[in-house]
């Protein structure tokens, strides 16, 4: 078996759109992976031209060889968009295999050490401005099934945002959860990277009394060595590393055990770079929270890597529901607050490849723009 090439399927997701990398062999088969950074989707085309060039008539089961290929080969360390294209081209080499053998990617992995894998859910967009609307929505969640709720530090001013006014209004939203929803749920608190440290320190100590079960990227990415400085300050479990596609760049937080839950992105690290995060993490005694605001096929690739691993703590599935677009047919088993991927060879994903390829390849929807109220640009 050889590959013929690499194909990018853009796959219409709500208001935006999944970017797929195929890996197709001379035998007629395919297996498929997400790119994670779905933001920079032109310059995800011409990564993924380029690597095809490279992988023309090479074998599809050297799966390690070929990572190290992809990554090295440019002399510049493949990070970035290129960690995100060669991620997807690595779940889909994983899902090749898995086909081959007709079992599902787990077994290949070493079978399964839990039964289920706990995940959580976001509480709404709309209602995260308001919080007695916060309130109603997550009771609604908590009502279907779910255990594990996201909650956004959100501004309470839409696209200014205002780092004061966010933590307070934050911190009055988490109380209120804890107050009405109790201990029996689990509050994880996304700051998505928008705190300095100083207002990061503020509302990790403020929250300490709502025992939320991290606080997630409260610092840019940028300046890992920040989460020293808030490590030594706060009681309250930190997550990170959302935004990082190699295990050298997670280096510092789990070998300064910075952290407690590593956010692994599947579809930003690929599986093999994944399970070698992991080990380093399970040394540290660190989890795994993998991160996927994606669609199916990263849902499927995380639940194997779940199902398998012993240092997990939780997966995020972002809606309540796994909502299929029409072109793809079967995914992960999910049902509230658990998901399993499905008893289907490789990732389980089932897609109607012509179907998908008759789509209009208009690219993801461009991100949303914040700012401070000086004007200043700000992160989202």
């Amino acid at each position: 078996m050889r590959i013929t090439g690499l194909e990018l399927l853009t796959v219409p997701q709500g208001a935006s759109a999944m970017l797929l990398v195929l890996v197709h062999t001379d035998d007629g088969q395919y297996g498929v992976g997400e790119v994670g950074m779905r933001s920079r989707w032109r310059a995800v085309r011409g990564a993924v031209e380029d690597f095809a060039e490279e992988l023309a008539g090479a074998d599809p089961s050297r799966i390690e060889h070929l990572g190290q290929l992809l990554a090295r080969s440019g002399f510049f360390p493949a990070t970035g968009v290129l960690a995100a294209v060669r991620a997807a081209i690595d779940v889909a080499l994983w899902d090749l295999r898995g086909k081959a053998l007709g079992v599902p990617l787990y077994e290949v992995f070493g079978g399964a050490s839990r039964d289920h894998i706990e995940c959580y859910v976001h509480v709404p967009g709309d209602a995260v401005r308001d919080p007695e609307a916060m309130v109603a929505a997550a009771e609604r969640l908590v009502a279907a099934g779910w255990r594990y709720l996201r909650v956004p530090a959100n501004s309470p001013n839409g696209a200014e945002y205002d780092q004061r006014a966010a933590l307070r209004h934050t911190i009055a939203t988490m109380e209120r959860l804890r107050t009405v929803l109790g201990d029996e749920v689990e509050l994880l608190l996304d700051v998505h990277t928008r705190f300095e440290p100083a207002q990061a320190v503020t509302l990790c100590r403020e929250l300490e009394p709502t025992r939320p079960y991290f606080v997630e990227d409260p610092l840019r990415s940028e300046h890992l060595d920040g989460y020293r400085t808030l490590r030594q300050r706060t009681g309250v479990p930190l997550a990170a590393g959302e935004q990082l596609g190699t295990k050298w760049e997670f280096r510092p937080l789990i070998e300064g055990e910075l952290i407690d839950h590593a956010r692994i992105d599947v579809a930003n690290t690929g599986l093999t770079e994944a399970r070698k995060i992991a080990a380093m993490a399970e040394v540290h005694h660190i989890n795994l929270a993998t991160h996927n605001p994606l669609g199916p096929i990263t849902a499927a690739a995380s639940a194997h890597l779940n199902l398998v691993l012993p240092n997990v703590s939780v997966q995020e599935q972002p809606w309540p529901e796994l909502t299929l677009p029409p072109v793809i047919t079967a995914g992960p088993e999910l049902t509230p607050g658990r998901i399993r991927p499905a008893e289907r060879p490789g990732l389980g994903i089932e897609l109607d490849l012509a179907a998908a390829r008759r789509l209009d390849h208009r690219g993801p929807a461009p991100l949303p723009l914040y700012h401070r109220p000086d004007g200043s640009f700000t992160n989202w």
